[in-house]
């Protein structure tokens, strides 16, 4: 039996394919409120597809929701999946997870692996290895790290057909239980030490990091020496040493504090060793920055925007999800709201914001709401309606035809307004 404990994004997706793999899986939920939702098929977030997985693993037999810790003495595998914790600060609070799996070294059965695929600096596993073998009580368990892959908006996909999954072990017997498991999603897993798993989570979200905010560098001064930096990149993907696939394309900063997370995470580590990474440590200055753009650009058109009203499309983190934290498009709402601008948004999936950043946002029953008498309608999240939108009778309600999209979204369809329209993107000549 396979127990998954953390049932957040990862862990309620993690549970669902297993169970649907046809493997027998129970998900430790840290309260009965929690594993009481999930038992009826309630997940905590909106991801496509996950509401009905679970209906499926749950009426199937194979999938069932406790609260109860002891559970984990009957499973083989316990699969760790919180999602770790990150403060506005991008500081994550690993000790959140730390505790949580310790609190179960008694439940642990002689011969139970622990695969840990929550979010971790190098060291975490090595670190619950040495705590549990202080109680161990002549009990054998193996730890292993596999990073975790998902995407919201797309998580099951990324579960179920993974490009190649990566395991760090020390043990044999630890492969033996985990690898029938991952077969059946990835024929391609790559076995390694347990440090070197740990470091491929962060080597990989500071490669894409620093890819984004070189590419939204170079953007930025294609904008004022006249390039158009849709051709650079082009040209850039022609070449073999970057290639077609090549992580460069120019648009907002990111956000969300994954990719923040692993980056303070190697700065961290870097500096308990005295090593000096100067690259790594200008990561988030340049992010930060660049979180200004849209602002600059409403300001340098609108002047002042206090009075002003400002349409934003999008609020959630990323399209296909309804998850807002650390939303860039809420964090530039919220941002023009405070330069004394009304700002009103419509999201296919947020129909709610909490209070305390309602008093900044209006929400938006349908998309002519957010159109109507603005000086200017922002794109925050990239939904595939809005590519469909009818634009031109959208616009009309406008008293400013004023399209900022900092990622070029929407280039090919709102673009063709032609000039009754001003359309704005990063690095973009139109």
């Amino acid at each position: 039996m396979i127990c998954v404990h953390g049932l957040w994004h990862l862990g309620s997706v993690t549970a669902a394919c297993l169970a649907e793999a046809g493997l027998e899986t129970v998900g430790l939920a840290d309260d009965q409120v929690a594993a009481g939702m999930l038992s009826k098929g309630q997940p905590p977030l909106f991801e496509p597809g996950l509401a009905d997985l679970l209906a499926k693993g749950l009426a199937s037999g194979r999938l069932a929701f406790d609260a109860d810790p002891a559970i984990v003495c009957k499973a083989d595998l316990l699969w760790v999946t919180f999602d770790t914790p990150v403060d506005d600060g991008d500081k994550a609070d690993t000790g959140f997870v730390l505790d949580r799996v310790r609190a179960l070294f008694p439940y642990l059965k002689d011969g139970a692996v622990v695969l840990l695929s929550s979010q971790l600096p190098v060291g975490s596993t090595a670190t619950l290895e040495r705590d549990f073998a202080v109680v161990a009580a002549g009990r054998q368990v193996f730890f292993a790290y596999s990073p975790e892959n998902l995407r919201l908006g797309r998580a099951i996909e990324a579960f179920t057909k993974a490009e190649r999954i990566v395991v760090g072990i020390r043990d044999e017997r630890a492969r033996r239980v985990i690898e029938p498991v991952l077969e059946h999603f990835c024929p391609r897993i790559l076995w390694m030490g347990v440090e070197s798993a740990e470091m491929v989570k962060h080597a990989l979200n500071t490669y894409l990091a620093t890819c984004i905010v070189l590419a939204n560098e170079l953007a930025t001064i294609s904008e004022k020496v006249g390039a158009d930096f849709a051709d650079v990149e082009g040209a850039l993907r022609l070449d073999p040493r970057v290639g077609e696939n090549a992580y460069v394309r120019a648009g907002s900063a990111f956000g969300g504090g994954t990719l923040a997370r692993d980056v303070l995470f190697l700065e961290g580590l870097a500096a308990s060793r005295q090593v000096t990474t100067p690259l790594i440590g200008s990561i988030r200055d340049s992010n930060a920055n660049h979180r200004d753009w849209v602002l600059q650009r409403l300001k340098e058109r609108l002047g002042s925007l206090s009075g002003k009203r400002i349409g934003l499309l999008g609020l959630s983190y990323k399209a296909g999800t309804d998850a807002i934290r650390r939303s860039i498009a809420v964090e530039l709402g919220r941002a023009i709201a405070g330069e004394g601008a009304g700002v009103i948004a419509y999201d296919p999936k947020v129909h709610a914001l909490p209070a305390e950043i309602a008093v900044s946002i209006a929400v938006a029953a349908e998309p002519g709401e957010v159109f109507a008498d603005a000086d200017a309608v922002l794109v925050g999240t990239e939904w595939p309606e809005f590519r469909t939108l009818p634009w031109p009778s959208l616009v009309e309600g406008m008293t400013r035809r004023l399209i900022v999209d900092q990622n070029g979204y929407l280039l090919h369809g709102v673009a063709k307004l032609g000039s009754s329209v001003e359309y704005v993107a990063l690095g973009r000549v139109i």
